[in-house]
């Protein structure tokens, strides 16, 4: 049964969709010129996409990526600011950043992501929630919640402590120090490590081992390890609205500011805890 690549193209405008080989859905990033940020409609589509191909029977295994060289620098800096001034897109985008999160834990497809470049912020999320991450070893891997003056939420709590342990989360994501692919998968952050060049070609490797697998015994052994993930939900909820309380302080126009002005953040130190 091929893939409807047409559907998805259909109901997720924001993203791009490929069927290069059966059975195994490409799904592609693309914000030409943002280092593949993602903007308030891609935001949606991330969130809601896995829902999808949770029930396409056409769809066995999911590779994604970024178009060319970076994988995704995170959330768009106008939607930022329409989070900051506006409390109903607020509001919405913490829902979808919820709902991206479980969705793809939830998603019964293996996923299969291909880093390249940079990967931040919600791109992030996708690229280390995947079933299988494979990045080039001179990846640019950043939480950047930090930095942006924002509590760490996204993705981070729910699966750092667990693929790298809490020492190197707490490192990490507390003095947002970026990681390469290399040093990722050293501390076991991500699956493999490859040369760039090889990074797409490693990827659908893995994908058609899957694709070629038994269905119920991949989905299921996917189910069974996500309970892990599960079982981190309580924190991952804390951080994600700990994070979102963020947009309504003063650090995060400042962070948002400095981010724009390629300049180090100069956070108030003085006001109360």
């Amino acid at each position: 049964m091929p893939i409807d690549v047409a559907r998805y193209a259909g109901d997720f405008a924001s993203l791009q969709f490929l069927a290069r080989e059966e059975g195994i859905l490409e799904l592609v990033m693309a914000n030409k010129g943002r280092l593949n940020a993602a903007t308030e409609a891609m935001h949606r589509d991330l969130a809601l996409v896995w829902r999808t191909i949770d029930t396409d029977d056409a769809v066995r295994v999911v590779v994604v990526r970024g178009e060319g060289s970076n994988f995704s620098s995170g959330g768009d800096f106008d939607m930022i600011d329409r989070m900051i001034e506006d409390e109903a897109t607020l509001i919405r985008v913490w829902k979808e950043a919820s709902d991206l999160v479980y969705n793809l834990i939830n998603c019964s497809k293996p996923v299969v992501s291909a880093i390249r470049g940079s990967a931040v912020g919600a791109g992030l999320a996708i690229a280390l929630l995947a079933d299988v991450s494979i990045a080039a070893d001179n990846a640019r891997i950043l939480d950047g919640h930090t930095r942006l003056g924002l509590a760490a939420g996204d993705h981070a709590v729910i699966i750092w402590p667990l693929l790298c342990g809490l020492a190197k989360a707490r490192y990490h994501l507390l003095t947002n120090k970026p990681l390469s692919g290399a040093e990722a998968e050293r501390i076991g952050l991500i699956a493999l490590a490859v040369p760039d060049a090889q990074v797409l070609e490693s990827a659908f490797d893995v994908a058609r081992t899957l694709a070629a697998g038994s269905t119920t015994a991949i989905r299921w052994t996917k189910h069974a390890l996500n309970n892990w993930l599960r079982l981190a939900g309580p924190s991952f909820d804390t951080s994600l609205a700990l994070e979102f309380l963020g947009f309504k302080l003063a650090d995060v126009r400042e962070g948002l500011a400095a981010a724009r002005e390629k300049r180090p953040p100069a956070f108030d130190r003085d006001k109360p805890e």
